[in-house]
């Protein structure tokens, strides 16, 4: 068995170790994916770990609940507080990947999870780059399947299940040779990636897909049309046609583990040059700066994990 990642896991209100954070075979998720989870990244700066948005992250997973009608044992600052204890459990120095997640535990067979017990876990781990950091951005394809949602399923909640059509379409584009997939919303509009939101340039306008195209609301994708509005760029949230795909000439992703990743082909098509555009790159710069603590209008998304004094953030939640 390879070396764990982490020392420690939260479970249950508890930092147990590693090897400790176990869960039974007839837990109900594990057959029906009945969870909901979210994906947070905590940045190294000088010598002190800063969590981004993490109060957002954490609403939006009690929201997810809320949306499946599981009852969280845990309130949203208790979640927080175990995320930030966690991490100095674990002493960790180095940027992380940190996963709280909610599922229905050992219940039974019934489809009606009603009565189902909930566990609460969160994970951290060391993480730097989702994608090859070696390739200046992604090949992707348009994905033959479509992106779940409404009015089968619902769309904005980060639900454990839902997750099965990504590895669909994801395992589709790296069997063909792409790096990531897109996929089309139920009416053959552009919806998003596998696990990131999608944003198209043409003309030095910028736009992306609304809610009605059955995407998930990512924070990484809000956090940049705030910065698109700081920028003052030309900005529109609005269906977008596949054809646009081809003819745009720029195109990136955002997420919490993709952050800002430039994609330089869709479907064997270069977009514009086949390397990062100007908007790209500079979307890319400023993300980063946000999320080190270097733009004092968005110190509040940071909130420190030692508090060492060294970084100097201001209005911080935690």
């Amino acid at each position: 068995m390879s070396q764990a990642p982490a020392e420690f896991v939260w479970l249950n209100g508890e930092i147990v170790p590693w090897d400790k954070a176990t869960v039974h075979v007839f837990t109900h998720a594990l057959h029906y994916g009945t969870g909901v989870f979210e994906g947070i990244r905590a940045y190294k700066a000088e010598d002190d770990i800063l969590v981004f948005r993490l109060n957002d992250h954490i609403r939006r997973m009690v929201d997810s609940a809320r949306i499946y009608g599981f009852a969280l044992p845990y309130c949203e600052g208790e979640i927080c507080k175990g995320v930030l204890d966690l991490i100095r459990r674990n002493n960790f120095r180095s940027s992380l990947y940190v996963r709280p997640i909610a599922f229905k535990g050992v219940g039974g067979i019934s489809l009606d999870a009603r009565a189902t017990p909930i566990s609460v876990s969160i994970i951290a781990i060391p993480y730097e780059k989702y994608f090859d950091p070696d390739k200046q951005g992604l090949d992707v394809c348009v994905s033959t399947w479509r992106r779940l949602g409404d009015p089968s399923v619902p769309a904005m909640a980060k639900a454990c299940g839902h997750y099965i059509n990504s590895v669909l379409a994801r395992t589709e584009a790296a069997e063909a040779g792409f790096d990531e997939a897109l996929f089309l919303d139920n009416n053959g509009n552009v919806a998003e990636g596998t696990g990131e939101n999608i944003f198209l340039v043409k003309d030095d306008c910028i736009a992306t897909p609304g809610i009605s195209s059955n995407i998930l609301r990512g924070i990484t994708r809000e956090t940049i049309m705030s910065i698109i509005n700081d920028l003052e760029i030309p900005f529109t949230e609005r269906t977008l046609a596949r054809s646009e795909l081809y003819t745009c000439e720029e195109a990136f992703l955002t997420g919490t583990a993709a952050e800002v990743t430039p994609i330089l082909s869709i479907d064997r098509k270069l977009v514009g040059a086949g390397e990062p555009g100007p908007r790209t790159l500079q979307l890319q710069r400023e993300y980063e700066r946000l999320v080190s603590g270097r733009n004092p209008k968005y110190l509040g998304y940071l909130t420190p994990v030692y508090d060492t004094g060294r970084v100097q953030l201001k209005g911080t939640r935690s």
